[in-house]
């Protein structure tokens, strides 16, 4: 084997090492993972339960905020594995099976979440920018078709994760301890390099376009109307959404991949990267957070819901520290 490849070889191990985070580490993830599932669970529970009821009526929109929920909360419902790992020093215990399938639903809910995401700003682009002319076009039963081509195309494409060994057995100290390959060491071969390009590319630019047109639209628009309200609160709500959650992950991805297949990576670069790595995957399921509070805002079905839940526990509050005749009511 000559030098090259020794360095190769090295360098890749050296990742592989370094995909095990410190105890300091390990105790944060595992414990910022577990307050973002007890969040984020009820939250997305009561938003597939609030778009899902027939009497609340059906829409383009809310097709795709269905979908959304769903994407997001089959995404949230794996952080039990990773706070597994996490709390277990960085060992990956659930078997092949498990990491396998952590990452194949890692990848088909992050983009699954993304596209559900974008085809909403453009649904609200339509509506503000071409409120008449885009009815015939902004119809359930098209957003339903579109959500389907989504779900098939994104499994189809997030499937060969499933058909290769993800697991590997590594020293460190005394014991062995087990990676998860599709926990923060993800394909990182050049054809991994133009899937996430090409993947996350097309987001990106209807996102931008749909912002800057929207804007445009509403800054010409002298009397506001509850629509026009919904998407500025939909622009920045989502703004601020792809940039914590998604934005990270995928430049950080880029340079990561871009390094890992490089021959002269410092010890201390690829501790960052692999830090990176880490920090940047984590971040994505903030999106679980974050997307409940754009149903808050721009749904006025889910907001009567949740105000409607939080009133009850407030008033249950209330009347179990109240005096008899002490006339204390709920604030909602």
């Amino acid at each position: 084997m000559n030098h090259t490849m020794n360095h190769t070889m090295d360098t890749k191990e050296r990742f592989l090492y370094h995909s095990v985070g410190s105890h300091g580490e390990n105790v944060f993830l595992s414990v910022f993972y577990t307050i973002v599932l007890v969040l984020s669970v009820p939250a997305n529970a009561m938003a597939l339960w609030v778009f899902c009821h027939p009497k609340n009526g059906s829409s383009s929109a809310r097709v795709f905020l269905t979908h959304l929920a769903l994407a997001d909360m089959c995404y949230v419902l794996l952080l039990p594995m990773r706070v597994v790992y996490h709390a277990s020093g960085g060992d990956w215990i659930l078997g092949e099976a498990a990491c396998r399938l952590s990452g194949f639903l890692f990848y088909l809910n992050l983009y699954c979440s993304l596209y559900f995401m974008t085809s909403i700003s453009f649904d609200r682009f339509l509506a503000v920018v071409f409120p008449i002319r885009s009815l015939s076009w902004r119809k359930p039963a098209y957003a339903k078709v579109a959500c389907a081509i989504l779900w098939v195309t994104l499994t189809v494409s997030m499937a060969p994760v499933m058909a290769s060994k993800q697991t590997m057995a590594i020293p460190l100290g005394v014991h062995n301890v087990t990676v998860c390959q599709q926990l923060y060491l993800e394909r990182t071969s050049p054809l991994a390099l133009r899937s996430l390009a090409v993947a996350f590319a097309l987001p990106l630019v209807v996102l931008s376009l749909s912002y800057v047109l929207i804007l445009f639209k509403l800054r010409a628009v002298k009397r506001q109307t509850p629509v026009h309200l919904k998407a500025k609160r939909m622009v920045v709500l989502t703004l601020v959404n792809f940039l914590v959650a998604f934005l990270p992950y995928h430049i950080h991805r880029f340079f990561y991949i871009v390094r890992y297949n490089q021959h002269n990576v410092s010890e201390e670069e690829v501790t960052s990267l692999s830090l990176g790595n880490r920090v940047t995957s984590a971040l994505t399921c903030v999106n679980g957070v974050i997307d409940p509070l754009m149903y808050f805002f721009l749904t006025e079905t889910y907001q009567r819901a949740l105000l409607k839940l939080l009133g009850r526990a407030e008033s249950a509050k209330t009347d179990q520290h109240s005096k008899p005749g002490s006339g204390t009511s709920s604030a909602f």
